[in-house]
C-alpha cells in the first residue's frame, strides 16, 4: 500500500487536498493531507480557522511537522508530495528521513536550491521584493496576510478552479508565518539527491514538457539533472492549484508517479544543438563588425542604409557559449538582411533569468541608439525583429512607437507573460500594448507546431490586434516548429523566412532592386 503525504502550499492547509485524498483512498492508497503548524484548522466555511501560529514558527518548524508524521506512518515507504511552498518542508524532511521516502513529487513548482528561501518561488516580483524588505526591517517576525480573492494570481494562475472552490480557498486561507518564507532551505546532499522524483507541470500556469525539453536542448546546465532516468514528468492543462481544478486527474497522476511512470526527458541526441545547425537559406557572406555586445552585418551599398535589429529569446544562461549573436539562427537572419541592402544588427542582451526583462529591455534600447547613431545607418528607418520569449520586449515599442520605427516583426513569439513568470502586472504585455500601436506595421510569423503555451499568447495578441484594427500581417508556417530555421529546411519554411524579410524591408523602403538581388 502506497502512503502519500500531501503537503500544501502557502496560506493553505490539509483541507485543500481533501478531494485528491479521497480519490487516493478509493484506489487503495493511504493519504495523509498535512496542515502545517500555524496554517489553520478549518475544514469548511463554518469552521473557524486557527491562524495563531506559535511564536518562532519557521521553515524548520514545518520540517519537523513532516518528520514526526513520517515517523508515525506504518508503511515502510512514503511518497512526499509538495505543492508550491510545500516542497521546501518536503525536501527538508526528506533530508532527515531519506530511507523512508520512495519518491518526491513536485506539484507545479521548481526544484529549490540548497540555501534558497521559499520566497524565491513566488512568481510576483513585487511581492518577493516587499517580503525581502519587510524581513530586513523586522527580522522576518510576523505574518503575511492571505490573499484576497483577486490576488491569488500573484502566486499562480487560478485557471480551472470552480468559483465555489475559489471562494473556499479565499475563505479558509491562513496567514503565512514570514519566517517560513525567509529561512534558507538546508538539504543535506547524498541520499536526497538520489531519490526518485516526479514533476507535475500545470501548463495553464507555465511551461509544459515540450518547452522544458527545448530548454534542455539549449544546453542550460541548470536543467541537466532533469534528464536523469529517476525523474519523470506529467502535465495537466490547468492552473496552479490542480488539487482544486482537476483533483481526479491529479490523483491519477500521483498513483502513476508512485508506480514509477512518467515522461522521461531526453538528453540532447546531437552534439550540435538546434540553434547552431545551418541556417535554412544559403546567404552570401557579409562583413561583420563588433561593438561591445552589438554586431553590425553590413551590406555592400553606399550611403546610410536602414537597419533591422534582431532580438533573441531566452532566458539564455549567462555562461552559455557561444552567445546568441554567434548562433547560426541569428547570424543567418542578420546576414540575410545585409545581403538585401539593410544593416543587420544582432546583440547579446542580458535576459539570463525570467527576472531580467528590465535590464534586457535596457540593452535593446541602448543597442538601438548605438545603431541609429552610426553614420552607415539611416537612423530614421529602423525595424525591430523579436524572437520567442524576446517577444515580450516588443511591448515598449508597440505602446509608444517612435517615428523612426518603421516596422516590428516577431517570429514564434511570446506575446503575453506566462502566469508563472510574475510579469502579469509589468509593462511587458504586447497583447495589451498593441492597442496603442496605431498604424505601425507588425509582421508576425506563426508556426503551426509551436509550444501550446506560446501559441495561446499569439492568439491573445491577434484578438486584441483585430479589435483595434492594428496593421498586423500574419505569415503562417503550418508544419513548422519553434526554431524551424535551423531544424526544417523545407520549401514552406524557406518561403516563410523570405516573405517575412521582404515584408520588413518593404516597410523600411529598401529599393526593390536590392530586395530582389
Amino acid at each position: 500500500m502506497t502512503a502519500f503525504v500531501l503537503v500544501p502550499g502557502a496560506h493553505t492547509g490539509g483541507w485543500i487536498w481533501e478531494d485528491v485524498a479521497a480519490r487516493l483512498r478509493e484506489a487503495g492508497a493511504e493519504a495523509h493531507p498535512v496542515t502545517l503548524t500555524g496554517m489553520g484548522g478549518g475544514h469548511d466555511e463554518h469552521d473557524e480557522a486557527d491562524t495563531s501560529a506559535p511564536a518562532g514558527t519557521d521553515l524548520e518548524t514545518h520540517v519537523q511537522d513532516l518528520v514526526r508524521l513520517i515517523d508515525e506512518i506504518d508503511a515502510p515507504e512514503v511518497v512526499l508530495v509538495g505543492h508550491c511552498y510545500g516542497v521546501h518542508p518536503v525536501l527538508g524532511a526528506a533530508g532527515r528521513r531519506a530511507e523512508r521516502v520512495a519518491r518526491i513529487v513536485y506539484v507545479d513548482t521548481t526544484v529549490p536550491q540548497d540555501g534558497a528561501p521559499a520566497l524565491e518561488l513566488i512568481p510576483d516580483q513585487a511581492l518577493r521584493d516587499g517580503l525581502r524588505k519587510r524581513a530586513g526591517e523586522t527580522g522576518a517576525d510576523g505574518l503575511l496576510s492571505p490573499p484576497a480573492a483577486a490576488e491569488w494570481q500573484r502566486w499562480g494562475s487560478p485557471a480551472g478552479i470552480p468559483q465555489d472552490a475559489l471562494d473556499r480557498l479565499t475563505g479558509l486561507a491562513a496567514p503565512q508565518p514570514l519566517a517560513t518564507l525567509t529561512r534558507p532551505l538546508r538539504v543535506p546532499g547524498g541520499a536526497v539527491s538520489e531519490l526518485p522524483t516526479t514533476g507535475v507541470l500545470c501548463t495553464a500556469n507555465g511551461a509544459g514538457i515540450a518547452l522544458v525539453e527545448s530548454l534542455l536542448e539549449l544546453g542550460d546546465p541548470r536543467l541537466k539533472e532533469l534528464a536523469h532516468p529517476r525523474t519523470g514528468f506529467f502535465e495537466i492543462g490547468t492552473g496552479h492549484w490542480p488539487m482544486l481544478s482537476a483533483p481526479g486527474e491529479l490523483a491519477a497522476i500521483l498513483l502513476r508517479a508512485a508506480a514509477g511512470e512518467g515522461h522521461r526527458l531526453s538528453a540532447p541526441a546531437s552534439e550540435t544543438p538546434p540553434h547552431l545547425r545551418p541556417f535554412l537559406l544559403d546567404v552570401p557572406e557579409q562583413r561583420r563588425e563588433r561593438v561591445g555586445r552589438v554586431d553590425l552585418h553590413l551590406p555592400d551599398a553606399d550611403g546610410p542604409r536602414p537597419a533591422v535589429v534582431f532580438v533573441h529569446g531566452g532566458p539564455v544562461p549567462a555562461g552559455l557559449r557561444p552567445t546568441p549573436r554567434d548562433w547560426s539562427l541569428y547570424t543567418g537572419y542578420a546576414q540575410y538582411a545585409a545581403s538585401l541592402g539593410a544593416v543587420g544588427v544582432m546583440l547579446d542582451h542580458r535576459l539570463h533569468d525570467i527576472t531580467d526583462y528590465e535590464r534586457a529591455a535596457e540593452d535593446v534600447a541602448a543597442a538601438v541608439e548605438l545603431v541609429r547613431a552610426d553614420p552607415r545607418v539611416d537612423g530614421e528607418r529602423v525595424a525591430l525583429w523579436f524572437f520567442s520569449a524576446g517577444g515580450l520586449m516588443s511591448a515598449d515599442w508597440l505602446a509608444a512607437p517612435p517615428p523612426w520605427l518603421r516596422c516590428v516583426a516577431a517570429t514564434y513569439p511570446l506575446l503575453a507573460p506566462l502566469p508563472s513568470s510574475g510579469l502579469a502586472g509589468s509593462r511587458f504585455r504586447p497583447a495589451a500594448a498593441v492597442r496603442a500601436a496605431g498604424p505601425l506595421p507588425v509582421v508576425l510569423t506563426r508556426v503551426g507546431r509551436d509550444f501550446a503555451e506560446l501559441a495561446a499568447t499569439v492568439g491573445e495578441f491577434l484578438t486584441a490586434a483585430g479589435e483595434c484594427k492594428a496593421a498586423v500581417e500574419v505569415i503562417d508556417v503550418p508544419d513548422a516548429r519553434h526554431g524551424f530555421e535551423t531544424i526544417d529546411h523545407s520549401e514552406q519554411a524557406r518561403d516563410a523566412v523570405e516573405r517575412a524579410m521582404r515584408s520588413v524591408l518593404e516597410h523600411l523602403a529598401v529599393p526593390e532592386h536590392l530586395r530582389d538581388s
